[in-house]
């Protein structure tokens, strides 16, 4: 059978688990080229996370995908890093490295993927970038400060990009995800806290994985042009910002 033509050549970092598999698995069930960025148990997988944080690491993994894939015309940072660091309960040394890690995978790494893909979209003629923020940029994160202002800088971020690099036909959307109902979630959950993170939401569950995905999805390939900007929330009403 031959290729399709209009098939979209598209990168996901975070791929091996949760939002990052549903999406990778929903856009290939629409037929376009997935480069997945994973690794396949829990200590590579922390440590490919890290990797997302070095500069050249980063320009590793663009440079190994586009010789694998060729031309990237979509790019989905999904990966992220989490980690409870609570103010008063957690020592300066432990403090600053929680910071360092977070910020680093979070916020670094999509900027600096998002700055390689940008500069290839936009000698080609175009592209997308889909960034994977959190509500925790807007409803605050109290025992995980760092991953919270992470993603408010990921929001940010976004907003930039897509001011800078519209005139190029490069868009950048940005989904804000409250609680998803993933493996990582799940101890959370099972806790004592669990009763307090349902109750937040008004549809009675959680958020699920590929509630999310289907919005990245949409962003990747249909959403139009002049959503370029926008930070869309998936959280049940569980938070709502004016």
């Amino acid at each position: 059978m031959a290729a399709d033509p209009t098939a979209k050549t598209i990168l996901v970092t975070g791929a091996s688990r949760g939002i990052g598999r549903e999406i990778a698995r929903q856009l290939a069930d629409r037929g376009h080229r997935v480069g997945i960025h994973y690794r396949a148990n829990e200590a590579a997988a922390r440590a490919v996370l890290a990797e997302l944080g070095d500069p050249a690491a980063v320009a590793r993994l663009w440079a190994e995908a586009s010789a694998a894939l060729g031309p990237i015309d979509v790019v989905v940072n999904n990966a992220a890093a989490h980690g409870e660091h609570p103010p008063l309960a957690t020592d300066y040394a432990d403090w600053g490295a929680a910071w360092q890690r977070i910020i680093a995978t979070n916020l670094l790494g999509p900027a600096n993927l998002s700055h390689l893909a940008a500069r290839a979209m936009a000698a080609a003629g175009g592209g997308r970038i889909v960034n994977i923020s959190s509500r925790g940029a807007f409803r605050g994160e109290p025992d995980a400060p760092a991953y919270g202002a992470s993603k408010a800088g990921l929001n940010a971020l976004s907003q930039s990009l897509a001011k800078a690099l519209a005139p190029r036909g490069v868009l950048v959307y940005c989904l804000a995800p409250g609680w998803v109902e993933t493996a990582m979630a799940a101890a959370t959950l099972a806790g004592p806290r669990g009763a307090d993170v349902r109750a937040q939401h008004p549809l009675g569950r959680l958020t699920q994985a590929a509630e999310v995905a289907r919005a990245a999805v949409f962003c990747a390939l249909d959403a139009p042009a002049a959503m370029t900007g926008a930070i869309i929330d998936i959280n049940g009403a569980s938070y709502l910002r004016t």
